[in-house]
């Protein structure tokens, strides 16, 4: 008789539709991890799983619950670690792929929530909506012509990083307001832009032209730092920065001069490098900056569909199935091999 594949989460899952979709097949076996206990104790318990199921805000899991190379360590029978979202900043895709495990995310299942985010963050900025806040609350707000805004219609938008929620938000924008819609995405054919009226250009010409800018890569190696000062120097004079993506992407006193200097207009932020950020963050003290804690995808609908899709991954692992949303594909020779071992059968 086949093993039951047992998965492990820590703390809490983000919508019950993950335990609800889960309940419903005999293979798996779901093992809570309660976080009032040390954190031996939690990864002992973790280190029965095949699966892991981990938060993908790295600020809300202790560093030592993160999937990094000293963890994996401890966990011998580990086959598979998923990421509650699209991001996965508390896992390293290369130690990974060195302990021959898989790691999952659950792209594509909050682009609704994010995308819808990203475009009010937009909408907000033009229409000066955060200054006018900051304008009523400290009794300076009479003159209404000091707020005139923008309207969004007919605006080059550029988006950086063209995955299931730049694609979403490009819709939005073209199908709304007609935007025209530049796209700065290495990983992503011209041709496959091209067939949703996208345009693809280097992130330099990306920069010079659009009138919005707005970020969705996910953070890597690559993208760490990506836009900072010689970036926001580039954009256009008056430029709305946006960003739905992940924290140090940009760099937040590089942005924070832009827009003291003008340069930047306004600026739209949901993900900080420290989550929550301070509550003294000067950038949380702008005038043109509308802030939201990294809630972008935390929707009712967007919860519901991220756990269940990920429900569904550990299912296919249980019954011997490739999972879909693979991050580190050059694992999967090894990994095949450390399947098979474990649970008794291949993996089709």
């Amino acid at each position: 008789m086949r093993r039951r594949f047992r998965v492990g989460y820590v703390g809490w899952v983000p919508h019950p539709a993950f335990l609800e979709t889960a309940a419903l097949d005999p293979k798996l076996e779901i093992v809570p991890i309660a976080m009032d206990q040390p954190e031996s104790a939690m990864i002992q318990t973790l280190s029965s799983c095949h699966g892991y199921y981990v938060m993908a805000a790295r600020d809300e899991l202790p560093r030592a619950l993160h999937v990094h190379a000293e963890l994996l360590s401890k966990l011998p029978n580990l086959l598979v670690a998923a990421s509650y979202g699209a991001g996965y900043d508390t896992c390293d895709p290369r130690a990974c792929t060195e302990a021959s495990v898989l790691l999952l995310n659950q792209a594509g299942g909050n682009a609704e929530g994010v995308a819808e985010h990203a475009v009010g963050m937009m909408l907000a900025c033009l229409k000066r909506m955060p200054e006018a806040h900051a304008a009523m609350k400290a009794g300076r707000a009479a003159d209404r012509n000091a707020l005139i805004g923008r309207d969004i219609k007919g605006m080059t938008v550029g988006l950086v990083g063209a995955g299931n929620v730049g694609r979403r938000t490009a819709e939005i924008l073209k199908l709304a307001f007609g935007c025209r819609i530049l796209a700065s995405d290495p990983y992503v054919e011209v041709a496959a832009l091209e067939a949703l009226g996208i345009e693809k250009h280097p992130l330099e010409t990306l920069l010079i032209h659009a009138d919005i800018i707005s970020v969705h890569c996910p953070l890597t190696e690559e993208t760490r730092g990506l836009i900072g000062a010689d970036a926001f120097a580039a954009m256009k004079p008056g430029v709305v920065f946006v960003t739905t993506a992940r924290g140090s992407i940009h760099d937040e006193a590089a942005l924070l001069e832009a827009l003291n200097s003008g340069h930047v207009a306004s600026a739209g932020l949901d993900v900080w490098a420290q989550e929550p950020p301070p509550v003294d963050h000067p950038l949380l003290a702008h005038p043109a900056v509308i802030a939201s804690q990294h809630t972008a995808g935390v929707t009712l609908q967007s919860r519901a569909n991220i756990t269940r899709i990920a429900a569904l991954a550990f299912s296919d692992l249980a019954a011997g199935r490739m999972p879909p949303r693979v991050i580190n594909p050059a694992v999967l020779p090894a990994w095949r091999k450390r399947y098979e071992a474990a649970m008794g059968v291949a993996v089709v």
